[in-house]
């Protein structure tokens, strides 16, 4: 039992991120009945689509699951009605003034999560009474901290400035990893991009496979004009790069980008110019398999590697 165990009443202290076009209630759902916890991501859908994703998750887990939200959306308030509403108890805040929701959600009986990229915002999260904080690293995938600052050096310092729980994001997809940002002071881990690679994510399959072929250095930061973000270089990255050749306005950024171009990429695999947004750590994917067995294998991993007397030298 640790704090983030006790916190969420689940088995293991690991969270399966809530990633735009990849966490539907199936990918949620099956964390959640693997001993962690499921989040649905609520970026990519309607209200009434939460809605339903909600209820089906509910159908096919009897155990705790949450709802990323990140609060740049316009329709943030029937999002989160829908949530009490539906009667969920979890909620991770991200990409927004943590003040804004929390206490309205804890006065609903909701457990707040709010997720920082830095230490400043870790403070000030922490200060508007979240009940634990996901600090992410800028290995992570998609949406990203403008400090590019890593997860091995967030960690020890949200952790020497926080008193509440802490959860380490970013880079992080190995039972060993998980090991390495407890040691560091985190009291659990949450793993986006490994996920993306199981048979339950709601990723486009031409989407898992460029995942799954990725290597070191096929991911970069950009847009960090409009809000930064780590993408799979492919044919729309580059027309990225060879627009801020002309030093691009950020109306000239965001006409580039247009709309839905995540979806196009994730959901409805478009390779060549969608936006894909994966972890640096996708080059330390090899596979795609169920959510059950990924979170066996981590498990294990972490156990055998916190068991063992590792030779430094």
């Amino acid at each position: 039992m640790n704090r983030i165990t006790e916190l969420f009443n689940i088995k293991y202290p690991i969270i399966q991120a809530g990633m735009v076009w990849n966490s539907g209630w199936r990918l949620a759902s099956a964390a959640s009945n693997s001993g962690i916890l499921g989040l649905i991501g609520a970026g990519s859908m309607y209200p009434e689509v939460l809605r339903e994703h909600i209820q089906k998750c509910k159908k096919a887990t009897d155990r705790p699951f949450g709802v990323n939200v990140p609060m740049l959306y316009p329709n943030v308030q029937e999002i989160m009605d829908i949530i009490i509403e539906e009667g969920v108890k979890v909620v991770f805040t991200s990409a927004g003034n943590p003040k804004t929701w929390t206490s309205w959600l804890q006065e609903r009986g909701v457990t707040v999560v709010h997720v920082v990229s830095s230490v400043k915002f870790a403070l000030k999260a922490q200060e508007s009474g979240v009940d634990a904080i996901v600090a992410e690293g800028f290995e992570a995938g998609g949406h990203n901290g403008r400090d590019e600052t890593t997860t091995l050096t967030l960690i020890p310092m949200v952790k020497e400035q926080v008193k509440i729980p802490l959860i380490a994001a970013g880079g992080i997809a190995t039972g060993r990893a998980m090991l390495a940002t407890m040691i560091l002071g985190a009291d659990g881990v949450q793993i986006g991009s490994r996920f993306v690679a199981s048979e339950e994510s709601s990723a486009h399959q031409a989407f898992k496979n460029a995942v799954v072929e990725a290597k070191e250095g096929d991911t970069q930061l950009t847009l960090k004009e409009l809000a930064p973000v780590r993408l799979l270089k492919n044919n729309f990255f580059n027309q990225v790069q060879d627009l801020y050749k002309s030093a691009p306005t950020i109306q000239d950024l965001k006409t580039l980008l247009g709309r839905a171009r995540a979806k196009k990429g994730m959901f409805e695999g478009d390779l060549i110019e969608g936006e894909l947004e994966i972890g640096q750590i996708s080059g330390m994917i090899h596979d795609i398999k169920p959510v059950s067995e990924l979170v066996k294998a981590i498990v294990k991993e972490f156990e055998q590697a916190k068991n063992q007397n590792l030779n430094i030298n």
